[in-house]
């Protein structure tokens, strides 16, 4: 494994004082907060011995609990100066909507829309390239590929970026599964999480692309580690599985369409029907 030693005083994503008074936010602030909204179980941690230096933490995306969860569960060494991604067209546009991303996440800013204009130039201010950059000064990223949180609890196809960081700049990837993170704090429910539910954090080996093995090949791997890590702990404590969370948006979805072609019969008969008095 490539281990790429953080470089010092290279702006706040690398420097001392910030990480350490990002580590005492998360430690006496957010970690504290969200491990009383949810009973919370580690798992894996111990997968992670002996890594050292740069990496990709790649999770599945349930949740606004999922990135206190990756941070508050990875050892303090690895996560001391992790950063994570926030949309540049929201949260960096005025110094007050970056403060909390910044305090907690060491977040750094993600272009949507590729970078460009409206009209399709390519943007002065594009933040392109910045993740890439911010590995080979040794800072490890916090990525969801999935690019956006589950509205069903089941997982989306993984974009392939975080695969040919992790390729390009020759650190591993830490797979990591949030169990329970959808059904504590689902993308439709308006406030926090009630009655302390169980959420886990299954934390898997880190893992290195194999000879010649292309960015998608990778991120597949990857995906299938996630799943499997998932699955693994929700069965063993009795929680519904990735393919069962399909199954219930599949047969939600069939019968939503029935419902739909049932309403569109009806109408269509009701129509079809004489009036009274023609």
């Amino acid at each position: 494994m490539a281990s790429v030693k953080p470089t010092k005083d290279r702006g706040r994503y690398t420097n001392d004082l910030s990480a350490v008074t990002r580590q005492a936010a998360n430690m006496l602030l957010l970690r504290p907060l969200v491990w009383k909204l949810v009973k919370v179980s580690v798992h894996g941690a111990d997968n992670l011995d002996g890594l050292d230096g740069a990496y990709v933490a790649v999770a599945n995306h349930s949740s606004h609990l999922d990135a206190p969860l990756v941070f508050g569960a990875l050892p303090k060494r690895l996560s001391k100066y992790l950063a994570t991604g926030a949309a540049a067209d929201y949260f960096f546009t005025a110094w007050w909507k970056a403060v909390a991303p910044v305090l907690f996440f060491n977040a750094f800013p993600v272009d949507r829309g590729k970078g460009k204009t409206k009209q399709g130039a390519r943007n002065p201010r594009s933040h392109r390239g910045m993740a890439g950059s911010l590995l080979t000064d040794g800072v490890p990223l916090l990525i969801f590929p999935e690019g956006t949180r589950s509205r069903t609890g089941a997982m989306g196809t993984f974009k392939p970026g975080a695969a040919a960081l992790a390729i390009s700049r020759g650190v591993p990837v830490i797979p990591i599964a949030l169990v329970g993170a959808w059904a504590a704090m689902p993308s439709e429910q308006a406030g926090l999480p009630k009655g302390r539910p169980p959420v886990h954090v299954a934390i898997g080996h880190p893992m290195d692309p194999v000879p010649g093995e292309i960015a998608h090949e990778f991120s597949e791997r990857i995906r299938r580690q996630v799943i499997e890590l998932h699955d693994q702990t929700a069965r063993a404590y009795g929680m519904p599985t990735l393919d069962e969370y399909g199954r219930h948006r599949a047969l939600s979805q069939t019968s939503e369409s029935g419902h739909a072609t049932s309403q569109t019969k009806d109408s269509t008969a009701e129509s079809s029907q004489p009036n009274e008095g023609q």
